[in-house]
């Protein structure tokens, strides 16, 4: 994690979503001791931008910046699976699981609110899909020079799932009967971001706005007064525009869609998300579901699991359970949009 920018904020497309506070501040003239600096730089295999509210104080951003660096350094040693020597990847190389492995309090959080995520979804979050992301080439390993095999994907969905897993609270461990590689990846990028928030509310930045890869957190307000915009993108390839732009205040947002990452073969389209049921990637018409919710983390790994259930399931278990989700399907006219009623109040146009 080197290379991170200070700066005047200058705002453009990030991710899924695209930041839209240079749009309050063109035009606009604040007092000097209340300025939107960012500060950003390459994390988890892409991009972090941190919008904070301060005076132009650059020993105090130098401070925050660097602070931010070492929460983000935490975050991937404890729960990265590219790296041979984190916490999570001494866990996946265990060969024998069954008995009690400590786990840090950070990742045994991740664990534990995976874990409530996957009840909820009926098991379309699932962070024991790892071996059969790998075996889809989307892992730490090399893509595959053929489509899995049914024999393939049936000898590794046998031995996955979420309820294989058992956690302990005190103290931290975890354990399970037959041997799981854990993968986090749909859920340890949106705990970056709400590390990195609890870094700035212990520093007593009291407006911010942070995002790595597409998934945002915000905090109070930015100078004037104004919440903090985001811009749901539109789910086209190669392509970046505004679909529906939101205000939040203290509230996290997250994206999963199937228009990022992917890769054909044999004429077909492969999507990076995995449906844990069947072993194979999301085949529906549901193109992006941005979720919103108190934490980034949950955001995170909703957006995740509602993309797998797909927009009819997913859509019916939101609006019973009053999550704000918005919801983009691809259909033969173009897109097609939909949001629960608890979405609505978020909508600026």
């Amino acid at each position: 994690m080197t290379s991170r920018m200070l700066q005047p904020v200058r705002v453009g497309f990030v991710g899924a979503m695209l930041a839209l506070a240079g749009l309050a501040l063109a035009g606009c003239s604040f007092e000097p001791e209340e300025k939107v600096w960012e500060i950003s730089g390459p994390v988890f295999g892409t991009e972090y931008h941190i919008n904070v509210v301060l005076p132009d104080d650059q020993a105090r951003l130098e401070a925050l910046a660097a602070g931010i660096e070492g929460e983000l350094e935490k975050v991937d040693a404890s729960m990265s699976t590219w790296r041979a020597d984190s916490e999570l990847s001494q866990l996946n190389q265990a060969e024998d699981q069954s008995e009690w492995m400590p786990l840090s309090a950070p990742l045994y959080e991740v664990l534990q609110q995976a874990d409530a995520i996957s009840e909820l979804t009926g098991g379309a979050f699932d962070v024991t899909i790892g071996p059969v992301v790998n075996l889809w080439g989307f892992g730490p390993k090399a893509r595959p020079e053929q489509v899995p095999s049914e024999q393939e994907l049936a000898r590794l969905l046998a031995v996955t799932g979420y309820d294989k897993l058992e956690l302990r609270g005190q103290p931290p461990a975890l354990r399970a009967e037959k041997p799981q590689y854990i993968d986090l990846s749909a859920i340890a990028k949106g705990y970056g971001v709400d590390a990195v928030a609890r870094y700035l509310d212990s520093e007593g930045i009291q407006a911010y706005l942070v995002e790595i890869g597409g998934e945002v957190r915000v905090n109070g307000r930015k100078p004037g007064g104004d919440a903090w915009r985001l811009a749901i993108e539109e789910p086209t390839s190669g392509v970046r525009q505004v679909n529906r732009i939101v205000a939040l205040e203290n509230q996290a947002m997250a994206t999963s869609g199937d228009y990022r990452n992917y890769y054909e073969s044999e004429g077909r389209r492969f999507s990076h998300t995995i449906d844990p049921v069947t072993g194979r990637p999301i085949q529906h018409n549901l193109a992006s579901v941005t979720v919103i919710a108190e934490d980034c983390m949950s955001a995170d790994a909703l957006a995740t699991g509602f993309n797998v259930m797909g927009f009819e399931q997913a859509h019916a278990l939101a609006t019973r359970e009053n999550i704000p989700a918005y919801f983009i399907i691809r259909t033969e006219n173009g897109f097609e949009t939909h949001q629960t009623p608890a979405f609505s109040s978020y909508v600026t146009q």
